[in-house]
């Protein structure tokens, strides 16, 4: 799954809409693969994404996949290709670059006005991997920076989790560990290879190879996988059921169909078949795992030089097509970006420890290719101190400014008058909630975060008195607004007065101690319940007596 380009770029990668009023549409699409979390959206009815941009070979796999698009529908880029691509707002250079990661899968590399974009994709970056990018972009050793820092990268960071501290072998001797463990059980009749995903073509073709054997695909359960294999290594597809090796499903459910293939064969008193599973998921799932022994767990972390057995049967081999920690940390060391972003949602970008070191805001300047990538207009402007500038942005929720500290590098947003204006009234209540049953319940926390998000934007105002620009606020203003808050919040406390002695002793009876426990391990208030119908009808009289008197 792939995320969304910056708003000021006029590309996307890997997201083909829906657009809509607040997700700006985009002027060119590219494709990086083949795999079917990064082509949603990809249909002949959603022609605003056309043309794509892709290899011709992951062009191939789509149109094979979906027959009813058109290959008009696409522009073909090859690997070491570039292609200059018109725009309104100038013309930008793409270049496609292997990712190391399935058949036709690449990285494009952006070059234009908004900067030196490196977007990867999937990618397992490997040394060779980097080395193929152009020199000016990688560094020759650790320490030492490139001619040409990339603005952003936007990073493959499946395995990026700090976690996630493994060694993963690489393509070519996990291969060779497949091969292995089918020399070591020459008398399984039927060895079984969990390879139906696009990607692992790698290992079937070297079994292949090795073995003198084409494979198996039963056409009628993984006809996807058979068209695949069909377009891009023919010459091992077999339609034979009688060969030794087959093609194993690796999903839904593998244990379970691993532990009934074994049982079938104990059942016949034949020969045990050999499964094997190459991925890289097995040895990094969490250690929280319920169905996995403490043993099983120990032998994941400490063996990735041959394959492991696990206690349902199956052979698992670390075969990644993805990067692993240790070779992420070392490509940034290697292509030193100035900012990276993760293309998986969770953020794990955030967890690498050269984004911790070298990532910060402070190291753009006001003219830099960073502002324009976020949909930001830097206009510079003069003010009295000689050692201090402003910086003015236009974005599209508010306006602000941006004060330019020379010496210390830090950028501190100020909220103009007229906008702090708008947004104070914004935020105060047109009129006092009444006090039902249901409704102060529902809306008190509505309101507890309007106060609260009021309290903030005053707390911005004191925190930036030293700049220049705060002599446009009107000081009254603030301080009168403050005292509405203190006013509100006294109204809201005097309205629960008369239920919060009787409710905070019934608290206590109506929740049991565990619930209590959990509340309070949690840093969460324990919840005190509605007051009843009774006791509101009783504070109304006693409100009504009070006001006769």
């Amino acid at each position: 799954m792939s995320i969304e380009m910056p708003r000021g770029l006029p590309f996307a990668v890997d997201t083909f809409g829906p657009y809509t009023t607040t997700k700006r549409r985009k002027r060119h699409h590219f494709l990086t693969h083949a795999h079917k979390d990064h082509t949603v959206g990809i249909s002949p009815s959603n022609i605003v994404v056309f043309p794509i941009y892709s290899t011709s070979l992951t062009i191939s796999l789509l149109l094979q996949r979906h027959p009813q698009l058109d290959e008009s529908f696409f522009v073909g880029i090859e690997i070491g290709q570039s292609v200059i691509v018109d725009d309104p707002d100038g013309e930008f250079k793409v270049t496609a670059f292997d990712a190391n990661h399935c058949p036709g899968a690449v990285m494009f590399l952006f070059e234009g006005s908004f900067g030196n974009i490196l977007h990867t994709g999937d990618c397992r970056l490997t040394l060779d991997c980097l080395h193929s990018l152009p020199e000016k972009y990688v560094g020759r050793r650790h320490g030492v920076a490139p001619k040409c820092c990339l603005d952003y990268i936007f990073l493959d960071c499946t395995f990026g989790k700090s976690s996630h501290s493994q060694r993963f072998p690489s393509k070519h001797s996990a291969i060779r560990q497949v091969n292995n463990c089918i020399w070591n059980h020459p008398d399984a009749p039927v060895v079984y290879l969990a390879c139906d995903m696009l990607g692992q073509e790698d290992v079937l073709l070297e079994v292949s190879r090795t073995f003198g054997s084409k494979i198996y695909v039963d056409k009628a359960t993984n006809l996807e996988c058979f068209r695949s294999l069909m377009v891009i290594v023919p010459e091992i597809v077999s339609e034979d059921p009688s060969s030794r090796f087959h093609i194993f499903s690796g999903f839904p459910k593998l244990y379970e169909r691993t532990s009934a293939k074994l049982a079938e064969a104990r059942s016949k008193l034949q020969s045990e078949p050999l499964i094997i599973r190459p991925s890289a998921q097995w040895y990094v799932c969490d250690d929280e795992d319920d169905w996995e022994s403490g043993s099983i767990q120990k032998q994941r972390k400490v063996r990735f030089s041959e394959a492991v057995k696990d206690e349902f049967g199956l052979w698992h081999v670390c075969y990644s097509m993805h990067s692993s920690r240790e070779e992420l940390e070392s490509a940034m060391q290697l292509l030193s970006p100035k900012w990276v972003v993760s293309t998986v949602p969770s953020c794990r970008a955030m967890e690498l420890n050269y984004v911790k070191k070298n990532c910060f805001i402070s190291r753009f300047s006001p003219d830099d290719p960073f502002w324009k990538l976020l949909d930001i207009d830097m206009e510079v402007s003069p003010v009295a101190e000689a050692d201090t500038h402003t910086v003015a942005l236009s974005c599209c929720l508010m306006s602000q400014e941006i004060i330019l500290d020379s010496a210390k590098s830090k950028l501190v947003p100020v909220i103009e008058s007229s906008s702090m204006k708008k947004k104070l009234l914004s935020l105060s209540p047109e009129k006092k909630l009444p006090v039902t049953l249901f409704g102060r319940a529902r809306l008190s926390s509505q309101e507890s975060d309007k106060l609260h998000e009021r309290k903030v934007i005053h707390t911005q105002s004191v925190y930036t008195k030293t700049s220049p620009v705060l002599e446009k606020l009107n000081v009254q203003e603030v301080i009168e607004s403050l005292q509405d808050d203190t006013r509100e919040e006294t109204i809201e406390k005097e309205s629960c007065t008369s239920f919060s002695t009787c409710t905070s002793k019934e608290t206590c009876k109506d929740l049991s101690g565990d619930l209590r426990k959990l509340y309070r391990s949690m840093n969460a208030p324990v919840p005190r319940p509605l007051p009843s119908l009774m006791e509101l009808m009783n504070a109304r009289k006693r409100s009504r007596n009070h006001l006769s008197f």
